[in-house]
C-alpha cells in the first residue's frame, strides 16, 4: 500500500499539466502554502530576534542589492522569453534548445558573477547609498555582511529559476510550484538551528540553504525531461539572441519596480527614527499581500492566453467578456478580503506574529499598516489582469508607463507624509495604497477605449453588489468579534484567539456568501463549479496544453 502510494505520487509531481485550470490551482497552492511558510518563518524571526529591531532592519535591507540583481538579469530574461523560445526550439531539436538553454545559463551566470563581486567588494557603500540617516554605522556593517552571504544565494537561484523555465516548458508545473516551500523552509532551518548560536547570521545562512534546495528539487525532474547542462556559450545561436532582445522592455519594467522598492521600502523606512520601521512595514507588506497572490495572480496569469487568443483571432467582443469577467471574479474575492483583514488586523498580526519579544505598541502599529494597506488590495490584485490585458495586445508600454505613474506618487506622497507630518511609517502605507490604486485606475482608463469601450453598467453593477455584501460583511465581523473578544474568549491565550479568529471568520464567510445568492451575484456560481471540478483533481491535474508564467511565486 504505501509502495503503491509512493510510486502514484512520483507520477504525479512528474505529470504533464496542461490546462489553464490545472495549472492556475497549482499556482494557487503553492501561493498559499509558500505564503503559510512564509508567515512561520517570520514569526520565527521576530520571536528570535525582534528584541534586536535594528539587526532585523539590516537583515531586510541586506536582500536589496542581491535582489535587484537577481530580478534584472534573471526574471527579466525568463519572463519576457525563455520559456516560449526554449518551447519552440525544443519541439523542432531537443539537442538545439539544450544550447540555447546552456547558453542563456552561462551569460547570465557570468554577469551575475561579474556584477556580484562588485556588490560583495562595494557593500557597504552601495548599501549606504540606499538606508536613510537613521540607518546607523552598525547596522550598515551589519546588512553588508548579510548582503555577501545572500549574493550565494541568488548564485542557485539564478541556476534555480532556468530550471524551472524548463520543466514548465515541458508543461509540468508541480515541482516547480513546490520549490518556494523549500526556500522557506531551508531560511526555517537556518533561524532554529543556527540562529541561537550566531544570531542572525544564522537566517542569512539559511537564505543560501534555502535557495540551494530550491535548486535541489527541481534538478532531477529538469534532467530526466532531457536537459543537460554543458559549459557553452554561444551568442550566435537565434534562441540566444531571440530572448536577449526580448528581455530588456521586460528588465525595464522590472527596474521601475525595484526602483520604488529601494527608494520606499529602504530609504525612506530607514529615515525614520524610530527602530523597527522596515521591520514592522515588511511584515504587515506580508499579510497584505497574500489574497492579492491567492487571487489576482493565478487568474491574471489564467487569463492571459485566453485574452491574446481573442486578440488574435480579432474577436474584441469575447476578449472584453473574458476580462469583464475576469476582473469580477477578482473582486469577488479580494474585496471581502480588505474587509476582512481590516477587521480582523489585530488578531491576525497576534496570530502571525505574536511573541513575547513582541511588544503590544509594536502589534497595533503593524495592524493599523495592514488596515491602511488593504483598503488596496482590490486594486493590487487587479493590476494582475489589468497588465496582462496589455499584454495581450502586445502592449507592454502602457504598463510601464503605469508602473512609473505608480513609483513617482508613491515616492511624492510617501516623502511628503513622512517629512512633513507625523504620521510616521503609517505615511509609507498611505503612499503606498494611493499609488496603488491610481495605477489600477490609470490602466483601466487607458485600456477601455482599446478594447472597443465597456459600458458602465456591465463593469460597474456586479462591483457595486460585491462592495455592498462585503460591507454588510464586515459589520458582521465586527459585531461578533467585540462579543466573542469580550465575553467568550480569553485571547490572552492562543487557541482562544485562533477559535475567535476561526468562528467570526465563519460568520462572515456565511454571510458573504448568502448576500452572494440573494444579490445574485454570478462569481458565486462560477466559483462553487469550479470547486466541483477540483473534487476530481486527478483528471483536473492531468489536463491540457497552456503554459503559464509562475516566476511570481518563486520569490
Amino acid at each position: 500500500m504505501v509502495k503503491n502510494f509512493l510510486k502514484n505520487s512520483h507520477h504525479l509531481f512528474e505529470r504533464q499539466q496542461s490546462s489553464i485550470l490545472s495549472a492556475a490551482t497549482i499556482i494557487t497552492g503553492s501561493v498559499f502554502l509558500s505564503g503559510i511558510l512564509g508567515v512561520v518563518r517570520n514569526h520565527l524571526l521576530v520571536s528570535y530576534f525582534f528584541d534586536s529591531k535594528t539587526a532585523l532592519d539590516a537583515y531586510w535591507i541586506a536582500f536589496r542589492l542581491p535582489d535587484l540583481v537577481f530580478q534584472l538579469l534573471v526574471i527579466g530574461a525568463l519572463s519576457a522569453a525563455f520559456i516560449p523560445v526554449y518551447s519552440k526550439y525544443k519541439a523542432i531539436d531537443q539537442d538545439h534548445a539544450n544550447q540555447t538553454a546552456n547558453s542563456m545559463i552561462n551569460l547570465i551566470l557570468l554577469l551575475f558573477t561579474v556584477i556580484s563581486v562588485i556588490i560583495f567588494i562595494f557593500a557597504e557603500p552601495f548599501n549606504k547609498f540606499i538606508t536613510g540617516s537613521n540607518f546607523s554605522a552598525e547596522q550598515l556593517h551589519l546588512a553588508s555582511n548579510f548582503t555577501r552571504i545572500m549574493l550565494f544565494a541568488q548564485f542557485f537561484f539564478a541556476i534555480s529559476n532556468f530550471l524551472t523555465g524548463i520543466i514548465q516548458a515541458n508543461q509540468r508545473f508541480i515541482i516547480p510550484a513546490l520549490s518556494p516551500l523549500a526556500y522557506n523552509l531551508g531560511i526555517i532551518i537556518g533561524i532554529v538551528t543556527l540562529g541561537p548560536s550566531i544570531g542572525l547570521y544564522g537566517a542569512a545562512i539559511g537564505v543560501v540553504i534555502g535557495a540551494f534546495l530550491h535548486l535541489l528539487v527541481q534538478l532531477p525532474l529538469a534532467i530526466k525531461l532531457g536537459f543537460r547542462y554543458r559549459l557553452a556559450l554561444n551568442f550566435k545561436l537565434p534562441g540566444v539572441r531571440e530572448i536577449s532582445k526580448l528581455m530588456l522592455p521586460r528588465t525595464l519594467a522590472l527596474s521601475v519596480s525595484q526602483l520604488e522598492q529601494l527608494f520606499i521600502m529602504s530609504y525612506l523606512a530607514t529615515s525614520l527614527a524610530q527602530k523597527g520601521s522596515l521591520t514592522i512595514l515588511v511584515l504587515a507588506q506580508q499579510l497584505f499581500s497574500f489574497p492579492s497572490r491567492i487571487f489576482g495572480m493565478p487568474i491574471g496569469q489564467a487569463s492571459l492566453p485566453f485574452l491574446s487568443k481573442e486578440n488574435a483571432e480579432k474577436d474584441l467582443e469575447k476578449f472584453r467578456l473574458i476580462f469583464v469577467n475576469s476582473l469580477h471574479q477578482i473582486l469577488y474575492l479580494s474585496v471581502p478580503a480588505s474587509v476582512v483583514l481590516i477587521i480582523l488586523r489585530i488578531p491576525l498580526v497576534r496570530l502571525a506574529y505574536g511573541a513575547k519579544t513582541f511588544p503590544w505598541d509594536d502589534t497595533l502599529l503593524t495592524g493599523k499598516i495592514l488596515a491602511l494597506l488593504s483598503i488596496s488590495i482590490f486594486a493590487d490584485a487587479s493590476i494582475h489582469l489589468l497588465t496582462r490585458a496589455f499584454y495581450a495586445l502586445h502592449n507592454t508600454k502602457v504598463p510601464m508607463l503605469a508602473a512609473i505613474i505608480s513609483l513617482v506618487s508613491d515616492a511624492l506622497l510617501s516623502w511628503y507624509l513622512i517629512f512633513y507630518t507625523s504620521l510616521g511609517v503609517l505615511g509609507i502605507a498611505i503612499g503606498g495604497t494611493i499609488s496603488t490604486i491610481l495605477q489600477a485606475i490609470f490602466l483601466f482608463i487607458v485600456l477601455k477605449p482599446r478594447i472597443g469601450g465597456l459600458s458602465w453598467r456591465s463593469v460597474a453593477v456586479t462591483p457595486a453588489k460585491i462592495v455592498f455584501a462585503s460591507t454588510l460583511t464586515g459589520l458582521f465581523l465586527w459585531g461578533p468579534m467585540r462579543l466573542l473578544d469580550q465575553y467568550v474568549f480569553d485571547t490572552t491565550r492562543t487557541i482562544n484567539l485562533i477559535l475567535l479568529t476561526a468562528t467570526v471568520a465563519f460568520i462572515g464567510a456565511i454571510v458573504y456568501l448568502s448576500l452572494s445568492k440573494l444579490l445574485h451575484i454570478d462569481q458565486l456560481d462560477s466559483y462553487l463549479e469550479i470547486f466541483k471540478k477540483l473534487g476530481n483533481w486527478k483528471k483536473v491535474l492531468a489536463r491540457s496544453e497552456e503554459t503559464l508564467d509562475t516566476s511570481e511565486t518563486i520569490q
